[in-house]
């Protein structure tokens, strides 16, 4: 049975989403501050829903608490409709960000695309390439013959999409919308630079790349 934690301190909203995943066949756990939800963390939920407006949060966003304990998927439940809000909360490491109100629904269905991604990616993201490279999903960490490789939320991003779709040509516009979203407000020089900083730190030589190969005219695939 799939487990849910619900961080939600609005308690009308948390008994809804609770009772109806419930009846949805999940097992759902809900508490309504940070201190409790890393305490919850024990049970080892499948996915968390959290909301940002949390009293005990300090200002910092929630999701960013949450990254520094865990690498479980992760929904943002929120009524801060900003695209300022959703772009924080998707680099600090949320995997989905769905607006209040919303449709039941609606969200059941994006847990299990999100579920559907990390099943996947945890079957395929381990598998070493020939020469050495292997990313590590549960750590949010690439291995270059063994050795951890430091990234930044966006390059792992993008090495995660390059690794699950080895051969397939990416275009700058694709890259954009996969690790920031439809709104992003990020540029075709933003992807470059991150492909650039890719390069320096996991090829042998970054000018004669083997990983990661310019299409030119189209953008950018990744060879394992």
């Amino acid at each position: 049975m799939t487990k849910v934690l619900i961080i939600e301190d609005d308690n009308m909203l948390g008994d809804t989403l609770s009772l109806y995943l419930q009846g949805e066949g999940y097992e759902v756990y809900r508490v309504d501050t940070m201190g409790r939800a890393l305490s919850q963390l024990e049970t080892r939920p499948d996915i968390i829903l959290i909301d940002l407006m949390l009293p005990d949060s300090g200002g910092k966003n929630p999701c960013a608490i949450m990254r520094e304990h865990t690498s479980l998927p992760m929904i943002v439940i929120s009524s801060l409709t900003d695209v300022s809000e959703r772009i924080r909360s998707l680099t600090d490491g949320a995997d989905d960000f769905v607006c209040k109100p919303f449709s039941m629904q609606e969200l059941k269905a994006r847990i299990e695309a999100v579920l559907r991604r990390y099943a996947l990616l945890e079957n395929s993201l381990m598998t070493e390439t020939e020469t050495g490279l292997s990313l590590d999903l549960a750590r949010r960490t690439i291995l270059l013959n063994n050795r951890r490789v430091e990234t930044t939320f966006s390059e792992f991003e993008i090495m995660k999409l390059f690794v699950l779709n080895p051969g397939k040509v990416f275009s700058r516009y694709a890259l954009i919308e996969a690790i920031r979203g439809i709104d992003a407000y990020i540029n075709d020089r933003t992807i470059d630079v991150h492909i650039t900083k890719l390069r320096k730190k996991i090829e042998d030589n970054p000018k004669n790349p083997q990983y990661i190969q310019t299409i030119w005219g189209v953008g950018y695939k990744f060879t394992p």
